[in-house]
Order: structure tokens, then C-alpha cells, then sequence
């Protein structure tokens, strides 16, 4: 027995670091995957994850940042200073891990905060901007991502770590969303070493993850709440080659989010104009796939392969009536360029706007009444738009 413990050991001391890594998925990411998005206030348990792999999901992009914690942010503690992870907080992060990986699926950990940027929705409704004006808060950021990458290294669920759900440097930076991209360009060169250097950030924290993690993929949304025109600006890829460069996809904004179904006669797709590159488009299926396909142009330009391209959110509206021909048009665009999706949102416990296993006769006041009720289990899923999704995961 002594001698063959002796054996294995030294087989393993022969590994080098790649192969010794219990959790490196770098592979999973080399064949296009379809996945939903986990952002519920309540940590989810294995039904809800066997539920979401039932409908072909291979993976599922997890925040627990809507979660309660031993501080005011879970997991930071408190976004004001970081000062290393809570115990509890880990602990219940790891056991909803267990509860992935037992149903099968890979998750892609994504924080909405980090020290310096709360969650806009957990301050107030203001924008906090301490992490793009102030150098003080991106170490603190570096800390928490190794901290957090020394703990999770090594658990089989992990594919990816993605560093902070779309960051906007530019928000107070002096950059409209609806610049041109010569505009974007010019922006992003004058910010080049400075706290709103978005890829400096990056660089960083990847740094100070690749100390104690050599190997776990790491994702990357892009600038503007993940913009693929900020992407398109970027003249290098980061240095690290376990990226996965990751964009969202909502617009055109005016007609896929919530306001629009508050309109006495809502936008309709394809259609509607909106300020664009600093002009107009009409958005049609072309003009989505223009869209979309600037992550993958740029991508080609530099050498990056397209499966390292995430289409990591996208969705509309359940309600809506022209969300089936959306998503069919936004899964088609990354389709054809062979990259991943993962939709908005799989079963969100507090808002119903986009979940799809909801059919749209379903009023959101019956939502809110059956969940207030404790009778979540009673709302029916039989929604077409799920329907939609489910055919479009399939190998």
C-alpha cells in the first residue's frame, strides 16, 4: 500500500500544473454551448438545475450577488473595502456549485459587484463609479478575484470566472453609448493607462489570479455593459490565452426591455430606428448579425478563435410581441459564426419580464401573487419562446 502511494505520488509530481489541475476546462469551451442565466435572489437548488439541463443547457452563468451575506455584499462583504471572503458566504457559494455539478451543468461565476463598482441596483439606484476614478479600488478587486480563484480552483463546476457582469468605465467617462465607433476608438486610446482602462483592469486582476490559478478559464465582458462595439476597439487581445471575450446582446434596447412595453403602441422588431453609431439604424435581422458579428470580426482580426466569443445574455421581453422573431434572429447571428449563447434569464424567483417558460396569456400580476403566496410551483411553463430556445440547444 506504502509503496504504491509512493508510486502515485511521484506520477503526480511529474504533472505539470495544466495536468495536475482538477478543474480545467479550457476544452469544454472548444465546441459552441448553449446556457441560461442564474440571477435569482435566492441561491438555487438542484431542481432548479436539473430543470435548466433538461432543456438542453450545457451551462448556466451564475451571480450571487443578489444573495444575503454575512455583510452587506455577499461575498465582498462590502463593496466600500474589501477585506477577504466570508466564511458562511463561501460555503453556501460552494454547496450551490455542488448543486450544479450534480445536475451536470458548468458554471461560469459572475459577480454584478465589485469593491468600488455595488451593483446599481444595491446603491441606490446610483452609479458607482469608485472603481473607474480610483487606482485604490482595483487592488482591492485584484485581492478579492484571487481569494475567490484560490478557493474555487479546483472544483469541477468551474468553466469560467467572469470578472465583473458588464462594467461601463465609460458611464462617467465623457463617451455616449451612441458614439461612433471612431468616437469609441478615440476614447479608448485616451484612457490607456488610466483608471478607466478597462483591458489595464483586466491585465491586473488576471494577474493576480494566474498566481494562484494557472489554469481555469477566464471571461471577460467588454465595455459599455458589454458592448460589442467596445470589443471592436480593443487593438490587442489580453495577454492571457485562457480568455473568453464575452458581450450581451439587447439592443436594439428601445424595443426588447421593459419601458417599451409600457408604450400605448410598442416598438416592433424588425423595424424600429435608434440612435446608432452616431447616426440611425433600422433594425432588421441583417442589422443584428452586423451587430453581433463585430465581436467576431474582431476576433478573426486578431487571431482569436470564435469559440472563444461568449454571446453571454441576450433576450426581450416574454410579452412582447415580437420576441420569438428576436431571438431567433439573435441565435442565428451566433450560431453562424459558431460561438456560444446563453439567454436571459432561466426562472428569476423576484422579476418575470424574460422568463421564458412562461406563456405570454400569463399577466405579471399572477406571477407576483402566486410567488408572494409561496405557490411558485403552481405557474405554468408551457411558453412558446422556451419552446423556441429548447430547439435551438440541441447538438
Amino acid at each position: 500500500m506504502a509503496r504504491s502511494l509512493l508510486s502515485l505520488l511521484f506520477a503526480l509530481s511529474l504533472l505539470s500544473p495544466l495536468e495536475a489541475h482538477s478543474a480545467d476546462l479550457i476544452g469544454f469551451w472548444d465546441k459552441p454551448r448553449h446556457g441560461g442565466n442564474s440571477f435569482n435572489e435566492t441561491p438555487p437548488d438542484r431542481a432548479y438545475f436539473d430543470a435548466l439541463a433538461a432543456t438542453g443547457a450545457s451551462f448556466v452563468r451564475l451571480t450571487f450577488s443578489k444573495w444575503k451575506g454575512e455583510g452587506r455584499d455577499f461575498l465582498l462583504g462590502s463593496a466600500d473595502h474589501y477585506d477577504g471572503l466570508p466564511g458562511k458566504d463561501l460555503k453556501r457559494l460552494k454547496a450551490v456549485l455542488d448543486a450544479a455539478d450534480a445536475a451536470g451543468l458548468k458554471v461560469v461565476v459572475t459577480p454584478l459587484s465589485l469593491p468600488g463598482a455595488r451593483w446599481v441596483q444595491q446603491n441606490g439606484g446610483t452609479f458607482d463609479d469608485r472603481l473607474w476614478s480610483d487606482e485604490a479600488y482595483a487592488e482591492q478587486a485584484a485581492r478579492f478575484w484571487a481569494d475567490l480563484a484560490r478557493a474555487l480552483k479546483d472544483h469541477p463546476a468551474v468553466a469560467a470566472y467572469n470578472i465583473v457582469n458588464e462594467p461601463a468605465p465609460e458611464r462617467k467617462g465623457g463617451l455616449s453609448e451612441t458614439a461612433s465607433m471612431a468616437e469609441n476608438q478615440a476614447w479608448q486610446d485616451s484612457q490607456a493607462g488610466g483608471t478607466r482602462d478597462l483591458r489595464r483592469l483586466y491585465e491586473r486582476i488576471i494577474k493576480a489570479i494566474r498566481e494562484v490559478d494557472p489554469v481555469t478559464p477566464v471571461m471577460v465582458d467588454s465595455g459599455w455593459y458589454a458592448n460589442p462595439r467596445m470589443l471592436a476597439t480593443w487593438k490587442t487581445p489580453l495577454s492571457d490565452d485562457r480568455v473568453l471575450y464575452a458581450f450581451h446582446m439587447y439592443e436594439p434596447y428601445e424595443a426588447t426591455s421593459a419601458p417599451n412595453m409600457k408604450r400605448k403602441v410598442p416598438l416592433r422588431y424588425p423595424g424600429v430606428e435608434t440612435a446608432y453609431d452616431g447616426g440611425k439604424v433600422r433594425w432588421d435581422r441583417s442589422v443584428v448579425a452586423r451587430h453581433v458579428g463585430l465581436a467576431y470580426d474582431w476576433a478573426a482580426a486578431h487571431g482569436v478563435k470564435p469559440t472563444r466569443i461568449v454571446a453571454a445574455e441576450f433576450g426581450c421581453m416574454r410579452r412582447w410581441a415580437d420576441c420569438g422573431a428576436y431571438l431567433e434572429d439573435v441565435t442565428h447571428a451566433v450560431a453562424a459564426r459558431g460561438g456560444h449563447w446563453a439567454f436571459y434569464s432561466f426562472r428569476e424567483d423576484v422579476w418575470e419580464g424574460m422568463d421564458y417558460e412562461l406563456p405570454a396569456s400569463l399577466t405579471p400580476g399572477r406571477f407576483y401573487w402566486l410567488s408572494e403566496q409561496g405557490k411558485a410551483e403552481d405557474l405554468p411553463r408551457n411558453g412558446k419562446l422556451m419552446d423556441l430556445l429548447r430547439s435551438k440547444m440541441k447538438p
